[in-house]
């Protein structure tokens, strides 16, 4: 548990580290480029779809894994194990959906300009 908590709290203070001079740069004098906030969007979301997938699929595998052990050990609860285990990949699948989703609105959308209803 202690050597956890010094990992994690050396990884934040690297990560502030390197953000902190982000801080340090003077305003811009106009508004954003739209161009740059539109890169920028789009690796947002990247990211956000990457780490999204990549730990629904850890929970989904882990879940899989625990299912698997609870079927083993009393067979004849099979039925119960496997309802709650599709239910809770259902769930976990929508987050992924739901993080793809907010994705393609970041990819199609222009932000941060103005619309005409």
């Amino acid at each position: 548990m202690r050597k956890g908590f010094l990992l994690a709290l050396t990884l934040g203070l690297v990560v502030f580290g390197v953000v902190a001079p982000v801080y340090a740069q003077e305003a811009a004098a106009g508004p954003a480029n739209p161009t740059e906030v539109a890169k920028w969007s789009i690796i947002t979301a990247g990211f956000a779809l990457a780490i999204a997938a990549a730990f629904g699929a850890l929970g989904q595998s882990k879940g899989l894994s625990a299912a698997a052990e609870a079927i083993a050990r009393n067979p004849s609860a099979s039925n119960d194990v496997r309802f709650a285990l599709i239910l809770g990949l259902v769930l976990i699948e929508s987050l992924v959906i739901y993080v793809l989703l907010i994705s393609l609105i970041l990819f199609f959308l222009k932000p941060f300009t103005p619309t005409v209803l």
